[in-house]
């Protein structure tokens, strides 16, 4: 299995979500998104996204204010 990853620190809201669904579109099924973000919106956007795409969120962790999503594309 694939993992990928994206460096979005910086970016706030909508651009993490709106940069991950288009790059999720474009990798194999079952592949991962290893995402750093520094949104704190960022978990709970995330979870949404998942939500209403089907995707997988495998696990979101904080660490000196930087969240690592990680997100395994299901369709």
């Amino acid at each position: 299995m694939s993992r990928e990853i994206l460096d979005l620190k910086g970016l706030n809201c909508p651009l993490p979500v709106l940069r991950v669904n288009k790059r999720i579109k474009e990798i194999a099924r079952g592949a991962e998104l290893e995402v750093y973000v520094t949104d704190p919106a960022a978990p709970k956007d995330f979870r949404q996204f998942c939500l209403s795409t089907g995707h997988e969120l495998l696990s979101c962790d904080e660490t000196d204010n930087v969240f690592s999503i990680i997100i395994r594309k299901n369709l």
